[in-house]
């Protein structure tokens, strides 16, 4: 007999009143995998963290290459969420056909954005998702029991508001039936506001609380990427319900600038010498 799989829980679940009462009422956190390397996925999914999100918009992946991440991270008890590279129905339907029960989908600017991405997260009736778990590993080749009728309930949209004209339909964005979340990105959002690298300037920040009040009136989560620390304790503090804290290629980044800074100063700098053995 072939063996029966289990669902994974969904992202969604994390932010039940159980789940955040298990947390000691701390607010959700992840980070970026943006490397495209399955071993620096698996490393990351032993840390600690409550989720890891694949990001499929920016970073040089493919569907194999996610796929391979999504292995690395299953079973770990860290959540894999996976950022699309666009408002795409075949993209989703892919994506979801690799297993991936947590999507994210970029540049949503309206509610009828927001309804479009629903649909592709879903099969006929609600939606407009090709079916085709028998082959895929979504459903783990028809060896997870009751798939096709219970996949709505095992996956989770975030739709990604980040412009001045989707910070205006917030509200509306939120209300959609089938959006389980919104996370707000600073970047882009800075950007359309003319504000191009400043997502600190106080007028970002005070759209993405405007953000954060809107979509926790409309009763659903709210996130928000912030790799600095302060900036990410100010927006948990308006609200925010998860933060995205960092990226695995942002940390390897910053490790290797330290240790050239250490162990490679420029000529004329002091030479830093052995700091011990580990």
């Amino acid at each position: 007999m072939p063996i029966r799989v289990t669902a994974e829980p969904p992202l969604k679940d994390l932010f039940t009143p159980g789940a955040a009462a298990a947390r000691g009422g701390r607010p959700v956190a992840g980070m970026f995998l943006s490397s495209g390397d399955p071993t620096a996925a698996e490393i990351c999914a032993g840390a600690g963290l409550d989720y890891l999100l694949i990001d499929g918009e920016h970073a040089p992946l493919s569907l194999e290459s996610i796929q391979a991440q999504l292995r690395a991270i299953a079973g770990t008890g860290t959540l894999a969420l996976v950022r699309v590279p666009a408002l795409d129905e075949v993209v989703i339907k892919q994506v979801l056909d690799l297993g991936a029960q947590n999507v994210l989908v970029p540049m949503v600017h309206t509610a009828e954005d927001a309804e479009a991405a629903v649909r592709a997260m879903h099969y006929p009736p609600r939606g407009v998702r090709g079916v085709g778990s028998a082959l895929a590993r979504s459903g783990r080749w028809n060896r997870t029991a009751g798939y096709l009728a219970a996949a709505g309930e095992q996956v989770t949209l975030l739709v990604q508001v980040e412009s001045v004209e989707a910070v205006a339909h917030a509200a509306d964005i939120a209300a959609v039936d089938g959006v389980d979340g919104v996370f707000i990105g600073p970047s882009d959002l800075s950007a359309t506001m003319g504000l191009l690298g400043q997502q600190g300037h106080p007028d970002v920040v005070a759209a993405v609380k405007q953000v954060i009040a809107d979509v926790k009136a409309a009763g659903k989560v709210v996130g928000v990427n912030a790799f600095v620390e302060a900036q990410a304790r100010e927006y948990v503090a308006a609200g925010a319900d998860f933060v995205n804290v960092g990226a695995d290629v942002a940390l390897l980044a910053r490790g290797s600038e330290a240790l050239a800074d250490t162990w490679c100063p420029a000529p004329g700098e002091p030479d830093a010498g052995p700091r011990g053995s580990y």
